[in-house]
């Protein structure tokens, strides 16, 4: 097997580069400058598989490489570590990885540490995202640099699950165990791990050879997790940050005015909902979750509290993702009296329940929650108001079991695998709802090659999960970005703060 080292000037390198930026630069021309980013998100640890938030995913796609991106200017998935993903047929697609690029240590990615990374997904006790390999059947190796996917039924979305799927090293694991995510996370994306201090930040310093980075991009990125927004807004205004996630309405203004930083506006595809677990009290009642979507006010919330910066929802979907029908409007509008009335008919009135909210996670997200109480109270339910830790709620809804919260699903260009995970019977342990007709419904959109039929067949569930309820679907935030005047640098529509996609400004 022939393969290229990282080397600057090679110019097959940079004709391979999907578009990031020419690495052929002498490494003193590369800029030196760190800066650092205030993000909402926990780290769980250094397993990459033990993660299933968005953001952090992202992160070691960024350290190890996934073998598929999103590339948000085609709108589509292009290959990263891999060459090629083509189906062979309908259960079978062929994954040919990309001869050029190795891992930070050196080693080549071969394909059987994609048929590792499939397996460590799905079977390792740490992860939390074996969700995104639940279509794969089985993985083989074909030779050095082809994999074979086979998936348990036609599964036309397969590419989109690759771009979260990080490959990582079968040599390292078999050497070094559990532990080698820790003393070994030798990847082959643009960027190594420097440092990770479990709950407090993680650093990312730039491979400088690697064909994705350019002489630009920030020599090192640490990942600063600050919940409170007040204090990611002031971290930027002392410039001990250069991005800050999620400025709430009432810090815009703020941010405005520092002369060293500017707001940036990126649409959310992060849908906020109401999830009603159908196998606690009394959500396994249709008319209770009915009775919730018209007892809250969307409207006023968002006026109120979000400062007009949100995008109401009629399903899982808004404009510019895939399934959105801007003829379908939501069966339930807020009619506190119809609410009453729904949870009278089923014998459900003052029935005590808890609901749970992260705190710091989502814009204005506890004072939503807070403001939903009394809209819940008037419809006739008796509520307790919960705000643990997100860590603790997050780790408590992927367990399964959480019976009322308030959360946001990103992610969602593409909303297959998202309303699978939720709404399919066994998806995941989230939400655990079942409907045989919504099963078969989402089951024909995956198996649709076809991209009008399938679009159809997505409609198709959209209407019959937005009727039975099990989650209300709210909007999607008008996302507010605080950006440092020393960068350049553009927020994307998911979570996610890319390398490549930041530029030290000269003379900074």
């Amino acid at each position: 097997m022939t393969r290229m080292p990282f080397v600057r000037g090679i110019a097959s390198a940079i004709t391979l580069s999907l578009g990031a930026g020419s690495a052929a630069v002498a490494a003193q021309e590369m800029t030196q400058e760190r800066i650092a980013a205030a993000i909402t998100e926990t780290i769980a640890g250094y397993n990459p598989y033990g993660d299933a938030v968005v953001l952090i995913g992202s992160l070691w796609c960024k350290v190890y490489g996934c073998l598929m991106r999103y590339d948000f200017e085609t709108g589509r998935p292009i290959p990263y570590l891999a060459e090629s993903v083509e189906p062979e047929d309908e259960l079978n697609w062929i994954v040919r990885l990309r001869p050029d690029w190795v891992r930070h240590n050196g080693d080549p990615v071969l394909a059987e540490d994609v048929v590792h990374s499939i397996d460590r997904m799905r079977n390792d006790p740490e992860s939390t995202s074996s969700f995104l390999v639940q279509p794969i059947a089985s993985a083989e190796v074909v030779d050095d640099l082809t994999v074979r996917i086979t998936t348990h039924e036609p599964t036309a979305t397969l590419a989109d699950n690759l771009t979260a799927v990080q490959i990582t090293s079968k040599r390292l694991f078999d050497e070094h165990g559990q532990e080698v995510y820790r003393t070994h996370p030798h990847g082959a994306g643009p960027y190594r791990l420097a440092e990770l201090s479990i709950g407090t930040h993680m650093v990312l310093e730039r491979v400088d050879d690697h064909p994705m980075v350019s002489p630009s991009n920030p020599q090192q990125i640490m990942y600063r997790i600050m919940a409170e927004p007040e204090a990611r807004v002031t971290a930027l205004a002392n410039n001990e940050v250069q991005i800050a996630q999620g400025v709430p309405p009432q810090l815009i203004d703020r941010v405005e005015q520092l002369p060293n930083a500017r707001v940036e506006f990126a649409n959310s595809v992060e849908m906020m909902f109401l999830a009603m677990n159908p196998s606690t009290h009394p959500w396994e009642v249709k008319e209770a979750r009915q009775a919730v979507a018209h007892a809250i006010n969307r409207e006023a919330i968002v006026r109120a509290l979000l400062g007009g910066r949100a995008t109401l929802l009629n399903g899982p979907v808004g404009e510019g993702q895939f399934g959105f029908d801007p003829e379908f409007e939501t069966p339930y509008d807020y009619d506190p009296d119809r609410a009453r009335s729904l949870l009278e008919s089923a014998g459900l009135l003052g029935v005590e329940i808890d609901f749970y909210t992260p705190v710091g996670r989502y814009t204005a997200d506890r004072q939503i929650a807070e403001a939903m109480v009394p809209m819940l109270e008037e419809a006739g339910f008796t509520v307790s108001l919960r705000t643990p830790e997100w860590a603790t709620l997050w780790s408590n809804v992927q367990a399964g079991g959480v019976p009322f919260y308030y959360m946001g699903r990103g992610q969602m260009l593409d909303p297959s695998r998202a309303l699978r995970q939720y709404f399919e019977t066994g998806g995941s342990p989230r939400l655990d709802f079942s409907d045989p007709d919504l099963d078969s419904l989402l089951q024909a959109e995956r198996a649709a090659f076809d991209p009008d039929q399938r679009y159809d067949m997505m409609r198709a569930a959209i209407v019959r999960l937005t009727g039975e309820v099990p989650a209300h679907f709210l909007w999607l935030h008008q996302m507010a970005w605080g950006v440092s005047e020393s960068i350049d640098y553009t927020p994307r529509q998911a979570d996610r703060i890319d390398g490549w996609d930041i530029h030290v400004r000269a003379g900074n």
